[in-house]
């Protein structure tokens, strides 16, 4: 008799969420079965639910910040054990042998998958993944509060690293990367600038508890330039309102996967050798070396907590803003 599991099932974008029961799945060759403890909520999940991401997986189940215990094992892994505990991310697999692979830039092949979009994700009891794209947790910790790092934590690691030396840091957006960002940022000896809707005077406290020495919307001037901005929100308008208040030399960094029309601006915004780029993804390099560094300087996540069948609740409140740093079901 094929054993189930309840999952939460995308079947077309723009709907919601529909909880099904589905065969529990099974590895294959290389891979790993888990049973799932918590999956963090997403705001990519939302742009997968709405349509605004081509090419996903239908029927799909979404989420990509997957924490939970090895219960099978595939032919060939030698990573983990049963009973292991692992994190589960974005990036599901790439082919290892392209000049991107090869460049240490997995996260930018042409034949990378990723959890959540092409391949059934963590809205569900039980998730499957590449043995070698699935990281150990050993030791201690709430699944709620490590789940967040699996996305969150690791793309916002990976935007801060490209913020080079940036000593004056602005975070545009406060969110579940951001919060997670700013403590980072903060341990580097970084001064951390967050910039959010305005009025919005709740995030704005909570960014000062966390170490933001100053807190504003975008419609106030910050109190100096910035050497580096790192835009979360998914708001093209953002763009050239961060241009202007980095310094010259400043970069940039958008962190989202997808994001509105960039409106046109003038180059003066980027003359003075300002630099925009965007984040792609992560690698597996990242995953670690963030892990290691959480070992070290834990981080104060917080998590907001909803049963596996309250997903599109929480997507709904992702959307809203309703609450203040990562949402996670809990199964």
């Amino acid at each position: 008799m094929t054993e189930t599991m309840r999952a939460m099932v995308l079947e077309e974008p723009g709907r919601e969420l529909v909880l099904r029961e589905l065969a529990r799945p099974e590895p294959g060759p290389g891979e790993l079965v888990v049973r799932v403890e918590a999956c963090g909520v997403c705001r990519t999940d939302l742009h997968v639910r709405d349509g605004e991401l081509p090419r996903a997986k239908r029927p799909l189940v979404p989420g990509h910040q997957i924490v939970g215990r090895v219960t099978a094992l595939g032919d060939g892994v030698r990573e983990h054990a049963l009973g292991d505990r692992v994190g589960i991310a974005w990036l599901g697999g790439a082919c290892g042998a392209c000049r991107f692979c090869a460049s240490g830039r997995e996260n930018l092949c042409d034949e990378a998958r990723f959890t959540g979009y092409q391949l059934d994700g963590g809205y569900a009891e039980y998730a499957r993944a590449r043995a070698r794209f699935a990281f150990p947790l050993a030791g201690a910790g709430e699944a709620a509060e490590l789940a967040p790092l699996l996305c969150a934590g690791l793309i916002g690691y990976r935007a801060l690293r490209m913020c080079g030396s940036a000593t004056r840091l602005g975070l545009y957006g406060f969110g579940s990367a951001a919060h997670l960002v700013a403590q980072l940022a903060r341990a580097d000896g970084r001064r951390v600038f967050a910039v959010t809707r305005p009025g919005d005077r709740a995030t704005w406290e909570f960014a000062r508890s966390l170490g933001a020495e100053w807190a504003g919307g975008t419609d106030e001037p910050l109190p100096e330039p910035l050497d580096a901005a790192i835009l979360f929100a998914p708001a093209g308008e953002l763009v050239p309102l961060a241009l202007r208040a980095v310094d010259k030399g400043g970069v940039v960094v958008c962190a989202g996967i997808h994001m509105s029309e960039v409106p046109a601006f003038p180059y003066e915004l980027l003359w003075g050798e300002r630099v925009l780029r965007s984040v792609a993804n992560l690698t597996r390099a990242d995953g670690s070396e963030l892990l290691e560094r959480v070992a070290r300087t834990p981080l104060r996540v917080e998590a907001r907590r909803y049963p596996l069948e309250a997903a599109n609740r929480a997507l709904a409140e992702l959307r809203a803003g309703r609450f203040r740093g990562s949402a996670v079901l809990t199964m």
